[in-house]
């Protein structure tokens, strides 16, 4: 009979879970349904009214269609967890992706970022909080399916017989990867939290080995950021950067599955808007084009352009010759540097002195010609010195306006030029920055394109203007906004805007001449917006130029840096936190550090730190939390030949001992195409591009370890250990990667005894395994 009690007490708290879910979800319709009404309401009013009706229009359109987007995005476990409170009026507070109230303002849901929810994540047995129990709710589209309760007060836990559990957590760490990022917004522990609710100003650097979540961090935290530092964020928005366009694909449902839409994802390859960089394949000139040196370099470039003759050179205008001589172009060169302007703005100056003193030249001349006494008005010589083919090929041989780009092609195809801006560099190195005209530029060109852009300013000399007449029309859309505040100030909250909005904001979405842009969107299409926050993820790769890059984009120095020193592979990677930074902040950044691996089985993490140890690389211990079915897979074949058919049976052996799970071969460059192509004669259709997508049914994939970075898969195949080595000039920090991406099952396959030690196998059969 008491047992019978016991599920029958069960039975009631999951039906109230659910009647009360159901309602949230209602409420949630109720909202969606509102903020269409708005906006079908606002759009239906047409192009008519004044400028000033039309950019109210548009600018509470685009708040209704913003809060829409967040509505629409966190369908998906609208909750997913309870706190009952020691005391307090609420004592069942809900936790959530996003915060609702009904149409009298009680809370019906707290957002997970409120300091209300911080209790969720950090209360313990030792330290409650005042929470006495913690409920997770698992949900199935909007359905309660399972409670699953914490007990913390020891009192109710002794009368319930509850105790601890942390069934939600493992239940998420064992299931099955979808080739996207899911977040871990219901699941994070302690540790986590306390990074994530870090402060905002300066800058954190959260090491963690694989498995330990960084990444997942990294983005809670922007989430809670941009929650808890609106006013500070919303304007000037967050940078979020990632090692590749595949790991952006990724990730890019997690923030919107948090209630947040606004921020800019970048690649280090597209932090140059419009360009798509290629990747730079040759290590050597990645790690010169990295280093700091080629800050002096692109200076020293820029300078270049600047020169005087070497001799005096004699010009014609309407037939009239006139002499430019080195010493004018000496005076007029000075004069326009002490502006210190960029390039190009100085250019003007330099042109506009010589112009005057050759027209002026010119008039002597003409005025001698015409006997004494001719005092006619020569004001129309200026404009005659000036379109002169002979003066303008002459001033731009002296100083030539110039694009970053065509600045870098100077330096990369022209070697008196390459000679000239790198003193003190070896031939090699100046041999490792030689490439053909025209040929693509790279990532690691990135940084040096912005370095020379810094240096070079605007190109167009109308440039100016237009961001004369830009600054006006903001100043105008601000008026409108204003007024449009205090016209409908009244209403805001009653059409649920979630309270008071400032003139700046409105303002933030107004639309200009039919096109509507986001703060997000104006950030990514402008190299020289300054960002309140960003993010950095896989960070140990950056080299010295890309730092500082990321540090321009963010005087502010406020960042979230997030990667593991022992995984670093880039050649130009700073190989420490206080070496990457010092040159920027000095020793004025926060480390925190994450200690427990969620993601990789603790056999895989044993034998990636063997390999990582053997080769006397230094690793961030972390404690595995579970155990996988098996034992990672050893095998080897005899010859590369025998390589993609070891892989495709590799690969069927673990997906069939993982059924529905997602899974990839993690290989060195120079494989990558070969095994690709074993492995779609093999699955067909199955074999996907990317991190893969299990729901379009490709779960099989092909990548470098490069590419694996960041990324998770339930099984991987390590084919080819040693070449993966070789690709890193012979270090190991790509192969633990490599080794540490399977949250299941993990294969290894050498080819021969091409391998460090602890990967060799005991028996040379794929499918064989050792502990």
């Amino acid at each position: 009979m008491a047992n019978e009690s016991v599920q029958a007490e069960a039975r009631g708290a999951l039906e109230h879970e659910r009647e009360y879910v159901h309602g949230l979800y209602h409420r949630l319709d109720e909202l969606r349904e509102e903020k269409r009404e708005q906006l079908r309401r606002v759009r239906s009013t047409g192009a008519i009214g004044s400028r000033q009706n039309q950019s109210e229009r548009d600018s509470f359109a685009t708040l209704y269609e913003d809060r829409l987007a967040q509505l629409d995005a966190v369908e998906e476990r609208l909750a997913f967890g309870r706190l009952d409170l020691e005391s307090g009026e609420d004592a069942h507070r809900y936790i959530g992706r996003i915060g609702l109230t009904d149409e009298d303002q009680t809370r019906l849901l707290v957002d997970w970022r409120a300091p209300e929810a911080a209790a969720f994540y950090q209360a313990t047995a030792f330290d409650r909080h005042g929470v006495s129990r913690r409920r997770h709710l698992t949900l199935r589209r909007r359905d309660v399916v399972s409670i699953e309760d914490d007990v913390l007060d020891p009192a109710l836990a002794e009368a319930e017989g509850a105790s601890q559990g942390d069934g939600a957590l493992l239940a998420a760490l064992n299931a099955r990867r979808t080739g996207r990022m899911g977040d871990i917004v219901a699941t994070i522990q302690a540790e986590q939290d306390r990074i994530i609710r870090a402060p905002l100003p300066g800058v954190l650097v959260v090491q963690g080995g694989p498995g330990t979540g960084k990444t997942a961090v990294a983005l809670h935290r922007a989430a809670y950021l941009l929650y808890a530092q609106r006013e500070r964020l919303r304007r000037a928005g967050v940078l979020i950067v990632g090692p590749s366009d595949a790991f952006l694909r990724y990730i890019d449902r997690v923030l919107p599955s948090l209630g947040e839409t606004g921020v800019v994802m970048s690649s280090l390859g597209r932090l140059w808007p419009g360009l798509d960089a290629a990747p730079e394949t040759s290590r050597e000139t990645a790690r010169v084009k990295g280093s700091l040196r080629m800050a002096d370099v692109i200076r020293k470039a820029v300078a270049q352009r600047q020169r005087i003759p070497a001799a005096p050179r004699v010009l014609e205008v309407e037939g009239t010759k006139i002499t430019l001589t080195p010493q004018q172009v000496r005076r007029a060169r000075e004069r326009a540097r002490q502006g210190h302007k960029p390039h190009n703005e100085a250019r003007e100056t330099f042109v506009k002195i010589l112009v005057k003193e050759l027209a002026e030249q010119l008039q002597e001349i003409l005025e001698a010609s015409g006997g004494a006494g001719n005092e006619a008005d020569r004001a129309y010589l200026v404009e005659d010195v000036r379109s002169s083919r002979d003066v303008r090929v002459a001033l731009n041989l002296c100083w030539m306006p110039l694009t970053p780009q065509q600045l870098l092609e100077g330096i990369y195809t022209k070697e008196n030029i390459r000679r000239a801006v790198t003193p003190g560099f070896s031939e090699a190195e100046r041999d490792a920055l030689a490439r053909p005209a025209g040929a693509p530029f790279t990532e690691a060109d990135v940084p040096l394109l912005d370095e020379a852009a810094e240096l070079l300013g605007d190109f167009d000399p109308s440039a100016g203007r237009a961001a004369a007449e830009a600054k006006a029309q903001a100043k105008r859309d601000l008026e409108n906004a204003e007024q449009a505040v205090r016209n409908v100030h009244a209403q805001l909250s009653e059409e649920g805007i979630d309270g008071f909005i400032d003139a700046e904001a409105l303002a933030a979405y107004n639309v200009v001449e039919g096109s509507r842009g986001t703060a997000a969107e104006l950030a990514a299409a402008d190299r020289t917006w300054a960002y309140g926050h960003v993010v950095v993820d896989e960070a140990q790769e950056l080299s010295p130029m890309q730092w500082r890059l990321l540090m321009r984009r963010c005087p502010m120095k406020s960042f979230t840096v997030v990667g593991d020193a022992a995984q670093a592979d880039a050649p130009a990677a700073a190989g420490s936190w206080g070496a990457a930074l010092a040159p920027f902040v000095g020793e004025r950044f926060t480390l925190a550090e994450l200690s427990v691996n969620y993601r990789t089985p603790r056999q895989a993490v044993e034998l990636a730190e063997r390999v990582a140890t053997d080769a006397g690389l230094r690793i961030s211990a972390a404690s595995a939390v579970r155990d996988a079915d098996e034992a990672p897979v050893l095998a080897s074949v005899a010859v590369a030949t025998e390589l993609p058919d070891a892989a495709v049976e590799a690969m069927a052996a673990g997906l069939a001992a993982v059924p529905g799970g997602l899974g990839a071969v993690v290989t060195s460059e120079r494989n990558v195409t070969e095994l690709r192509r074993a492995m779609v004669e093999r699955f067909g259709a199955r074999v996907g591009t990317g991190a893969g997508d299990a729901a379009a049914g490709q779960d099989v994939l092909v990548m470098s370890a490069t590419e694996a970075k960041g990324l998770e898969f339930d099984v991987v195949i390590v084919a080819d250990p040693g070449d993966v080595v070789r690709d890193s000039d012979g270090g190991v920090g790509n192969l633990y990667v490599a080794l540490t991406r399977t949250t299941q099952w993990l294969g290894v396959i050498s080819v021969g005894e091409d391998a460090p030690a602890a990967l060799l196998p005991v028996t040379q059969a794929v499918g064989a395994s050792t502990d």
